[in-house]
């Protein structure tokens, strides 16, 4: 099952999934419920979890909820920064930034699995993550992002540079919402990040706006 997910976001099969879905920053009990409706709508291809401060016992208790969750929409679930908690809780795979740690170690513990990288704004980055096999690359933030305030600006030039030169899925983040996010698909993008405007939009519940990209 995970050799067919690799193979399929390394673009050995079609894809139409547009949404690459992050965690709220806290997760509570009517978390599950909101995730199972937003899954429902069948337009995410990867869950993502992102939670910071947060005690090993719980995160493994989180995620275990989570990947019935993902299983059952054929959605693939990637844990952000920990390679060992990946493996611990047999997500499918692992996002990694620049400051996580070793990506030639994370390659070779992440066996069969998906491995993510950030980029930033960078060609040279973006090259050496190739170099360490990663299995998509991620650029941003586009947009001001409340996820990640103080991100790095990306220039969508990065996009078309990519969209010739690497061979690999492309992410975009920062700030994507139902607007702006088509731009950057246009560019060269093939998965759009989300979270605030999913899990903190005012206008809309997270059922709702998922709805807005198909």
């Amino acid at each position: 099952m995970v050799g067919r997910i690799r193979e399929s976001v390394c673009g050995l099969k079609p894809l139409k999934r547009l949404v690459y879905l992050i965690s709220p920053n806290k997760i509570n009990q009517n978390f599950y419920t909101s995730l199972d409706k937003v899954l429902s709508f069948k337009n995410v291809k990867f869950f993502q979890l992102r939670l910071k401060n947060i005690s090993q016992k719980n995160l493994i208790n989180i995620s275990k909820k989570i990947k019935k969750i993902t299983t059952k929409h054929k959605v693939i679930f990637i844990i952000n920064d920990d390679y060992i908690l990946t493996s611990k809780v047999k997500a499918n795979g692992c996002h990694m930034g620049q400051q996580d740690g070793s990506f030639k170690i994370a390659r070779k513990k992440l066996k069969g699995k998906i491995l993510g990288i950030t980029c930033h704004n960078s060609k040279v980055l973006a090259n050496e993550a190739i170099d360490h096999r990663a299995d998509y690359i991620a650029f941003g933030s586009f947009f001001k992002s409340r996820l990640k305030p103080n991100a790095k600006n990306s220039d969508i030039n990065i996009l078309k540079w990519a969209k010739k030169n690497i061979k690999k899925p492309i992410i975009v983040i920062g700030g994507i919402n139902n607007i702006n996010y088509k731009k950057l698909i246009k560019a060269g993008a093939k998965y759009i990040a989300l979270s605030s405007f999913i899990w903190d939009n005012p206008k809309l519940k997270p059922e709702q706006a998922i709805k807005k990209f198909k």
